[in-house]
């Protein structure tokens, strides 16, 4: 017998028709939200960059490989890692098969990470990815935007945490990236986006945390669940690469 609430099936449509109420009201806020992400001012990007790409080295323009819009993911792959972070890895299964869709929408899709690029085209023909991955280990691209730090600046947030009682998903990940904490935390997960126009490049908007759980697909499927994603206190420790279950 369970010990979840049950009740009539009029009770249920009651229940349903109030949460429909809430899930519409959600979706148009959430429409306004994607309206007012488009409307941020874009900011000129004066650095130059140059990327190592498996096909040599490529600029913040050409990576937009001919199209107007250019969304990169921060993947935390830093260099003392020897295999990418697998909660990353998770959501970069899901984005993997969209690009198609992307590109028929003038929108380029690839990954950066600190991490040599020979080391990432491997990890990248082990997972069966297509999306282009580039390294950023010879440019301030990443440490620009926020999503790493150098080791002083890691080791003034590390000691605290580890003090405190770091999260149990922090060894996970870090031990399944073949680093320790510290090495770990040098690299942060990240999205930003670029628009190219008048032959410049400006950042239009970047997120980070929670914000990135729209690229994580099962995460939406799961909260329809009946157990919904039944984490507990053990966020994301259930997350293996798609190998590895």
């Amino acid at each position: 017998m369970t010990d979840h609430r049950t009740g009539t099936r009029e009770e249920w449509q009651a229940a349903r028709d109030e949460l429909l109420r809430l899930e519409k009201e959600h979706t148009r806020m959430g429409d306004d939200l994607a309206r007012m992400r488009r409307e941020l001012p874009w900011v000129p990007v004066e650095k130059e960059y140059r990327f190592d790409t498996g096909d040599g080295t490529r600029t913040l323009a050409e990576l937009f490989d001919g199209r107007s819009q250019l969304l990169i993911y921060h993947f935390m792959f830093g260099p003392s890692y020897a295999a990418g972070c697998p909660t990353c890895s998770s959501s970069a299964d899901a984005v993997n098969a969209v690009l198609p869709h992307l590109h028929a929408r003038d929108v380029t899709m690839l990954y950066v990470s600190r991490a040599p690029i020979e080391r990432l085209l491997t990890y990248k023909e082990r997972m069966g990815w297509s999306f282009p991955w580039v390294s950023c280990d010879t440019n301030d691209f990443n440490f620009d935007l926020g999503f790493s730090y150098t080791d002083e600046q890691v080791n003034q947030f590390v000691e605290p945490l580890l003090e405190a009682g770091a999260p149990p998903i922090l060894d996970a990940n870090a031990a399944a990236s073949g680093t320790d904490v510290a090495g770990y935390l040098t690299e942060g997960p990240g999205f930003s986006v670029f628009a190219r126009g008048d032959g410049a490049e400006y950042h239009t908007y970047s997120t980070q945390g929670r914000g990135l759980e729209f690229l994580m697909g099962y995460y939406p499927i799961l909260d329809r669940a009946p157990k919904g994603r039944d984490e507990g206190d053990g966020m994301q420790l259930w997350l293996r690469r798609h190998d590895e279950y």
